[in-house]
């Protein structure tokens, strides 16, 4: 491999296909050319990952390294080093460690063991055997991943995974085609097609000796819809002709590729980012309470080394002091940092390592939710951020998606109109009405939780060759390896969108009679034929205007069927007077040849507009036998001999594209095979059809089109067949030049459809328009020759074949629309009236007509009856501006009048691209903000992110985007909270997201019950962490005003040091965990209580400085109470701190179980487990510790504390006075917040009553 700045110029290429910029040079490693291997594979990486941080060597310094990042841990191994200081020492040098030692070993076994499991996935991957090349043996040999190399050629078979970045070199496959299945780099099951790089001979496989070629192509990167570079600086590469890393082989017997990128450099490994970390909100308000504790710590060791020098000013010379050469200023800027020590428990360094824990705790419930696992798709819950689980429970507005995310994604074809005129399907309208999806018993599934790991299993041993791809030489039967026998029967197969639902067409029966005249050799009627022409028209661009691959669900696995030739393909019922008659017919079809009669096109039976006789009237024989079944096709049977269209599969990239190959099946224009260079199609009263394929123009985002050019295989003529958005199509159908009356006919189609359409959009469907062209044969030479360049360009590659579709895709003659159906998911209505009652703002977001989107819109109850709509499209940025202030002004006269709950704004996607401007997003933003929902139509994903971050940068609210599409990503990404739905198109989505989910009314309750109680629960335990660090330092800082401000404390250090650490730890853990304030149902049944997450009220500036005032509080309590009752008698300093800890231990506890709103055994386990520890450990400390806490001695000191009444009269009494003001304010205070929370309507007692169920101490709530 070598690497170079730029290209040298080659005679051979033009400048425009130079390939600029830094590059690589790749050879076979075996090859010829294998002596230069070695001088041009420097800096080539090998195939080996390693995901892991640290080794065996680096992990104690890299791992303290990365943790010294936390300015937290700075601080601790400040006062550490501090402490070794003899002048400002405060503890043993040993004790002040114990903190910091604690939390650095375990968040590093934490990062050990996460770094462990990386470890072992790395070996499981290196360690997979692929077939590589051998110089040595002259053969194919078994090779670890790891050993293989950039150079390397790798046979691959049918279901084998791709080890590294390969360019497809030959294929099995007649046409050099090689199906890939990408589930495993984004999540797509449906097939895709790579192609062999051109001009490489084909038929006998590669010998890896002769290859002597030289492959330049773009450095790594993570770009995976593209790949440039050429190959004998001639031979243009592509995308296509990459095989990339961890996608599998699929319906092709043998592969072999060559390794131009290994290992990190793959582009596979390229777009591993890992996990995704954010910074929460309620993370960012926690720092600056923080940064308040530092202030208070300053002022507190301020005040001691102030008062400490004035102390000693005015007892100079006392004789009871030590003689001291030091000055009273200096001792007081010496204490300061003795306090600064001693305080030090102020700052909770264990706060967010106990923060971690917690969040992990609430991913672990929020994963094992039952109510979010969806035993169709045996998927769960995924929660990929680890760190914003609390920002569910803060969500202000939520930004959606409409199709495959409100919607099934489901695609059914509901009606279409042909040449001007529109089969309603009622039929098919009524199977929709009352179909409801069918159990898929025959699996016999009886999934848990547990059972995924073998589900998938199964699902990726179903997944094989079986299923081997209908190509055109497959269909006659004819075995190349007859010696091979099938040794099991194949198990079935699930197809994406192929349920019952979207394959199961009910024909529209005046459809099938006009189709069935392809059958009439009499059926002669000029005007008739000629919309017979658009019929067949339509139905062929309906099954060829695709990328689907057609599969076969019993095929025996490496059975390969070969085809001589197409024109040996010889349909077994149809007769020579019946394909001459249709090849006269499409002839005379030819909009540029032909000239309709006067008569209108029938609309109906009976009789037209016009009152002329109908098209069944002008019938002159029917062959009622050609269409026999049809009008029950779910239970047609094909032919004896031929493969029946029930027991073809199709793949298809986008359910669309599903629904419409379907469609057409159903009126018996039926796809059967699809190879690369021609299709082979099975039309009535034809029979099969091999059509040749000459170019296919895919689907872009800037064209909002697909397109086929073929060679018509009646005519022999040249035709591109379009579907599209309406929007664009219907501008690219021109009426043809020269004749009159075909120039009016194409009018009246065009005006026809459009109203079609618009009564489709209204009806909520989802429209596609389908045209097509005829081209001269010099036309398409011209063309043809412009496209090769295009195609075989290196830079400028996209641009130029853009540039080409769009030179082709004009003066189309429009042939008619469909109207798809796709239908609204379960609960989604009562989900979004849930999260408005919430507070929460829903927008949609949709690429879809508005008229479409406003039905959605009020199908799922996002739009109500008694909202009053504003509608914005404008043709100019003048326009806008102008719209926009009129629509506020119209608002502000609206919200007086009677009978109007709120305003919806639906814009579309032209006039939104002006109000995104600078000079107008104040005008739309103080418009949008007052409506109660936004719709957004016609939206680009570049335009979805751009209004996310508009309303979040500018209103300064939480954001939460979801969709399931890779149009969805952009503003998934730009969200506070991204939530991608595992759905029909991918998982390119839930691969962007924080958390995943299956269907949208799952988001009901991650947001109204576990974002709500992950908010509650981290906002309270954060307080509380705040609040008894604060009340023990507390008992320190009041013991300086009585020993001089000398930095003495009435306790041992040990007891000092481990109170946070351990005595205090485990119950706020449990507590931020299991804390349920409010049960599940009632958050459900009210969703007004979310209201608290998104204003903070759990966690205000003046709740945190509340609780500092509670905190203060006690500890005065605390420290006084046992000051005035041990006054005057002879206790110690240490036999004083003994009542004060152990009362500040019950204070703190019991502080919680206030607190608390579930209480379990698992609560009464920890919290009494944490009391019996502290007072066991003392005890023994007090018995067996002799020096351990220089210069004091507690020896005895607690045991002798502990045996006497006052002791525990003393802890009653400090316990009582200290909790009584917060227990008073929970149970005044809360319950009246939560009702100011409620709707109207609903009682104080209701709440009581439905908030009495989290209050338990049975086993019983810790397990639901």
């Amino acid at each position: 491999l070598r690497q170079r700045k730029s290209f040298k110029s080659s005679p051979k290429l033009h400048n425009a296909q130079r390939l600029t910029g830094k590059r690589r040079t790749v050879i076979a490693r075996h090859g010829p050319h294998q002596h230069e291997y070695d001088s041009v594979s420097k800096g080539c990486q090998g195939n080996g990952i390693r995901t892991t941080k640290y080794s065996l060597l680096s992990f104690i310094p890299m791992n303290l390294f990365q943790q010294f990042h936390r300015v937290a841990n700075l601080y601790f191994l400040f006062l550490v080093m501090l402490n070794w200081v003899p002048v400002v020492e405060a503890f043993q040098k040993e004790i002040t460690m114990i903190p910091l030692v604690v939390v650095l070993i375990v968040i590093a076994i934490k990062d050990a063991l996460e770094d462990y499991r990386r470890y072992r996935f790395d070996q499981k991957v290196n360690n997979n055997v692929a077939t590589v090349y051998s110089g040595k043996q002259q053969t194919y040999v078994d090779q670890r991943w790891q050993d293989v190399r950039v150079g390397d050629f790798v046979r691959l078979s049918c279901n084998e995974i791709i080890p590294a970045d390969m360019l497809l070199l030959y294929s099995s496959d007649l046409h050099g085609v090689c199906y890939i299945e990408t589930a495993n780099l984004d999540g797509e099951t449906n097939l895709k097609q790579r192609q062999v790089v051109r001009d490489l001979p084909q038929g006998s496989e590669l010998t890896p000796e002769n290859f002597h070629s030289r492959i330049e192509c773009e450095n790594p990167n993570n770009d995976l819809s593209r790949f440039r570079g050429y190959i004998n600086a001639r031979v243009g590469l592509h995308h296509d002709n990459l095989l990339l890393r961890s996608c599998t082989i699929r319906n092709t017997e043998t592969i072999i590729g060559i390794v131009v990128y290994a290992g990190h450099e793959t582009k596979a490994m390229k777009n591993n980012s890992g996990p995704r970390y954010k910074r929460s909100k309620l993370e960012r308000r926690m720092n600056m309470d923080i940064l308040w504790s530092v202030v208070l710590l300053v002022i507190m060791c301020l005040t001691s080394a102030i008062g400490h020098g004035l102390w000693l000013r005015n007892l100079e010379g006392a004789s009871f002091l030590i003689p001291d050469t030091t000055s009273p200023a200096l001792s007081g800027f010496y204490l300061f940092w003795t306090m600064i020590i001693v305080l030090q428990v102020l700052i909770p360094v264990s706060l967010y390592v106990s923060i971690e824990i917690v969040k992990l705790g609430q991913i672990f419930f929020i994963q094992n939710d039952v109510d979010f696992y969806n035993e169709y798709l045996d998927s769960r819950i995924q929660c990929r951020a680890l760190n914003i689980t609390e920002d569910l429970g803060q969500i202000q507005y939520v930004f959606s998606d409409k199709t495959g995310t409100l919607t099934e994604n489901k695609m059914v074809f509901r009606r279409c109109t042909i040449a001007g005129v529109e089969y309603p399907h009622e039929e098919n309208a009524r199977r929709l009405e009352v179909y409801k999806p069918e159990e898929d018993e025959a699996m016999g599934r009886s999934h848990t939780l547990k059972s995924r790991a073998s589900a998938k299993s199964l699902s990726c041993k179903s997944l094989s060759c079986n299923r081997s791809s209908v190509s055109l030489h497959t269909l006659t039967g004819h075995s190349e390896e007859e010696g091979e026998e099938t040794s099991s029967p194949t198990l079935p197969r699930h197809s994406a969108f192929s349920s019952p639902m979207e394959k199961d067409v009910v024909p529209d029966p005046l459809l099938v009679q006009k189709l069935n005249c392809l059958s009439s050799p009499l059926f002669l009627l000029t005007d008739a034929s000629m919309e017979l022409t658009y019929i067949v028209d339509f139905f062929m661009a309906l099954a060829i205007c695709n990328t689907v691959v057609v599969s076969s669900p019993n095929q025996p696995r490496h059975v390969r069927f070969s085809l001589p030739r197409f024109s040996t393909l010889s349909p077994p019922h149809t007769t020579d007077s019946t394909r001459s008659f249709t090849g006269r017919l499409f002839a005379r079809g030819k909009p540029a040849s032909f000239t309709p009669s006067p008569s209108p096109i029938p609309t109906k039976r009976g009789t037209d507009p016009d009152g002329e006789p109908n098209f069944e009237d002008k019938i002159v024989q029917l062959n009622p036998g050609a269409w026999s079944g049809l009008e029950n096709s779910n239970g047609a049977q094909d032919p004896p001999g031929e493969l029946g269209a029930d027991e073809l599969i199709y793949e298809a990239e986008s359910p669309d594209e599903a629904a419409l190959v379907h469609a057409a099946r159903a009126y018996h224009c039926t796809l059967r095979g699809h190879s690369l260079e021609r299709l082979l199609v099975e039309l009535p009263g034809m029979g099969s059809l091999a059509v040749r394929l000459l170019h296919i123009l895919p689907f872009d985002s800037t064209r909002k089109r697909m397109s086929v050019v073929v060679r018509h295989p009646l005519t022999k003529q040249v035709v591109v067949y379009t579907k599209g958005a309406d929007s664009v199509i219907m501008d690219l159908a021109e009426s043809p030049k020269g004749a009159e009356q075909s120039e009016s006919r194409q009018g009246h189609i065009k005006e026809q459809t459009q109203k079609h359409l618009d009564n489709y959009a209204r009806e909520g469907l989802r429209t596609l328009c389908i045209a097509k062209r005829v081209l001269e044969e010099e036309e398409y030479e011209v063309w043809l020759k412009r496209h090769a360049f295009a195609e075989t360009s290196i830079e400028n590659r996209e641009e130029l074949l853009l540039e080409s579709a769009q030179r082709l895709e004009t003066n189309l003659t429009l042939l008619g629309a469909t109207g798809i159906v796709d239908r609204l998911q379960e609960e989604v209505p009562e989900t979004i009236e849930a999260l408005q009652r919430a507070g929460v703002k829903v927008w949609v977001l949709t690429g879809d007509k508005q008229e479409t989107a406003i039905n959605i819109a009020c199908a799922c109850k996002l739009l109500r009856s008694t909202d009053q709509l504003l509608t914005a499209n404008c043709g100019s940025k003048e326009a806008c501006k102008a719209l926009l202030l009129a629509l506020r002004a119209e608002m502000e006269c609206g919200e007086a009048a009677e009978g109007t709950s709120g305003f919806t704004l639906v814009v579309d996607g032209r006039t939104l691209e002006f109000a995104l401007q600078e000079d107008l997003k104040g005008d739309f933003l103080e418009l949008s903000r007052c409506c109660r929902a936004v719709i957004c139509c016609r939206s680009t994903p570049l335009q979805k992110s751009q209004v996310v971050r508009l309303v979040q940068d500018q209103l300064q609210v939480m954001t939460l985007a979801i969709g399931d599409g890779a149009n969805d990503v952009s503003m998934i990404q730009v969200a506070d909270v991204g939530i991608g739905i595992s759905g029909q198109e991918g998982m390119q989505a839930v691969m962007s997201s924080d958390f995943a989910i299956s269907r949208f009314k799952h988001l009901r309750k991650l947001l109204l019950v576990h974002g709500h109680w992950c908010y509650t629960r981290l906002a309270n335990m954060i307080l509380y962490f705040f609040y008894k660090n604060v009340m023990y330092v507390n008992l320190l800082f009041w013991y300086q005003f009585f020993c001089g401000f000398s930095g003495s404390v009435m306790t041992n250090s040990w007891v000092l040091i481990f109170f946070n650490l351990l005595f205090t730890s485990a119950p706020p853990l449990l507590y931020g965990i299991l804390d349920k304030d409010v049960s599940a149902e009632t958050l459900i049944k009210l969703p007004e209580l979310y209201k608290s997450g998104q204003n903070s009220k759990a966690y205000l500036a003046s709740t945190f400085w509340l609780t500092m005032l509670d905190a203060i509080y006690q500890s005065l309590v605390c420290f006084f109470v046992p000051y005035f009752a041990y006054a005057g008698s002879d206790a110690d300093m240490l036999s004083f701190g003994s009542p004060i800890n152990a009362s500040s231990l019950l204070i703190i506890l019991l502080h919680q179980v206030i607190e608390s709103r579930t209480l379990t055994w698992l609560h009464v386990l920890v919290l009494v487990g944490s009391a019996l520890f502290y007072f066991s450990f003392t005890l023994v400390f007090s018995v067996v510790c002799v020096t351990c806490s220089p210069p004091t001695n507690p020896l005895g000191v607690d045991k002798l504390q502990m045996s006497q009444p006052l002791f525990y009269g003393v802890c009653a009494l400090t316990t009582v006075l200290a909790l009584l003001p917060r227990y008073t304010l929970t149970n005044t205070v809360v319950p009246t917040f939560f009702r100011e929370n409620l709707k109207p309507g609903v009682s104080s007692s209701t709440w009581k009553t439905q908030t009495s169920r989290s209050l338990t101490l049975t086993s019983d709530s810790l397990q639901s």
